[in-house]
C-alpha cells in the first residue's frame, strides 16, 4: 500500500457537521461512577485502514499506547482505500474528511495511512513510536483543564478557564468501542486477524467553550442509547471553515459505559 496519498475529495466540514462514527480512548482501571482521571498530556488519533499492509504495526502500537494513563488514544479507520474493490468494515467517510481537513489546516497535504495526529497539531507515521514521542514532547500540550463525572442523571463536563485571552473551542463527546477484532478477508492483509483499539462510534458537539470556566451536561439516557463502551471529551479549536485545529483539553471515562442504563 502506498505510504503517501491524497484521498478522494470529501466535505472538509463533514466531521464537524455530523456525529463521527469511528475515534477512541484510554480506559484501563477506571470506574464509570467516579470522576475522570487527571488531565492527559496528549490526544493521539490514528488514521488506519484494513486495506493497508503498513497499518497492523501501528494498530498494535496504539493498543499499547492506550494503556498509558497520560494519553487519550483514538482510532479512525478511513474509507479511501475502498476503491480497490472491497470495503473496510469499520471505516467512515467522516474519518477521511477529518484527516484531510487536518492536512488542509496544516498546509502540508500529508494524508496517508497509518498516520498519527498529535493534539490536533503535528503528525507522524503511526507505527513510529519514537516520532510520536517526539511530537508529543514538541507539542503545546493540553493547557485547559477538563473533568467529567457520571451521576445517576447525566454526564457533567467541566472545562476550566483558558490561559490565552480570546480562546474559543468546541466541546466534543466521543463515544467508542475499546476493542474491535476483525478478520481481514481480502486485500494486502488477507487472512490476518487485527484488533483495533478505541474505535470511535460517534462524536457529538455539545457546546462552545469561550475561554472561561463552563459546565456542560448530557443526559445519562442519551449515552445509554449509543451502546458504546467508553467516553472521552475533547475541547478542540477550529477555523472559520469548520476545519479541526489544536486540541487544548481532553479527558475520558472508564470502559464500563456499555453498562449505563437510563434512570
Amino acid at each position: 500500500m502506498p505510504g503517501w496519498t491524497n484521498p478522494l475529495s470529501a466535505n472538509m466540514r463533514a466531521w464537524s457537521a455530523r456525529g463521527l462514527p469511528a475515534l477512541g480512548v484510554l480506559t484501563f482501571g477506571l470506574l464509570l461512577a467516579g470522576p475522570a482521571a487527571a488531565n492527559p498530556k496528549a490526544v493521539l488519533e490514528l488514521f488506519t485502514s484494513q486495506g493497508c499492509s503498513s497499518c497492523p504495526p501501528a494498530d498494535e502500537l496504539f493498543g499499547k499506547l492506550a494503556q498509558d494513563r497520560d494519553l487519550v488514544v483514538l482510532s479512525l479507520p478511513v474509507n479511501y482505500w475502498d476503491y480497490l474493490g472491497w470495503k473496510d468494515t469499520l471505516a467512515s467517510p467522516d474519518n477521511s474528511a477529518r484527516q484531510r481537513a487536518y492536512a488542509d489546516m496544516r498546509g502540508d497535504r500529508a494524508v496517508y495511512t497509518p498516520q498519527a495526529v498529535i493534539n490536533g497539531r503535528r503528525h507522524a507515521v503511526g507505527s513510529d513510536k519514537r516520532a510520536i514521542s517526539i511530537a508529543i514532547e514538541n507539542s503545546a500540550g493540553l493547557p485547559v483543564d477538563v473533568t467529567a463525572h457520571m451521576s445517576d442523571e447525566a454526564l457533567t463536563i467541566s472545562v476550566g478557564p483558558g490561559k490565552t485571552p480570546g480562546m474559543m473551542a468546541t466541546v466534543w463527546i466521543v463515544l467508542f468501542d475499546r476493542a474491535r477484532e476483525v478478520r481481514i478477508k481480502r486485500g494486502e492483509n488477507h487472512g490476518h486477524t487485527i484488533t483495533y483499539h478505541n474505535v470511535v462510534r460517534r462524536m457529538q458537539a455539545i457546546g462552545m467553550w469561550k475561554g472561561k470556566a463552563a459546565s456542560y451536561e448530557m443526559p445519562r439516557g442519551e449515552l445509554a442509547k449509543a451502546g458504546s463502551q467508553g467516553c472521552a471529551v475533547l475541547v478542540q479549536g477550529e477555523d472559520k471553515e469548520g476545519r479541526p485545529g489544536p486540541i487544548v483539553g481532553a479527558t475520558y471515562l472508564g470502559h464500563d459505559l456499555d453498562k449505563v442504563t437510563a434512570r
